[in-house]
Formats: C-alpha cells, structure tokens, sequence
C-alpha cells in the first residue's frame, strides 16, 4: 500500500505551466485477479493502442467498434 500512495503523491504533484493540477483519489477497493472478458466483449471494445507498448498504453474509447457491424453494440 506505501508504494501505491507514492504513486498516488507524485500523480497529485503534476502540474503545468498554466497552473492545472491533478487530483488522484486512491482507490483502497480490493479487486479479483485473473478476471478476463469473454472473445466477444473483447472484440467489441473499441481499443486505440499506441505504438510503443500498445499492449499497456492504450485508450478504450466510448461508443460502437468499427469493425462490429452493429451499431446497437455497446
């Protein structure tokens, strides 16, 4: 847990020119490990990975995957 509030600390720490801060709430929740989504909601997510380390760095974005064929898709 001390390692997480480091993290937590220097994310609160960040600030720009202009004078924005950020806010980062711990999250004390415990989690399942080992939980996965099913091949179907998978493929429906519509995943934007960047190119160095897509498999960490990434953004799910709101709305229907282009490649789902169903704009009733989640």
């Amino acid at each position: 847990m001390d390692s997480c509030l480091t993290i937590v600390k220097l994310i609160e720490n960040t600030t720009t020119k202009t004078g924005l801060s950020v806010g980062c709430p711990p999250d004390i929740r415990e989690y399942l490990t080992g939980v996965r989504g099913d091949d179907e909601t998978m493929l429906k997510l519509h995943i934007l990975r960047v190119e160095f380390h897509g498999e960490w760095n990434y953004t799910i974005l709101p709305g229907v995957h282009p490649f789902s064929g169903n704009e009733n898709d989640p």
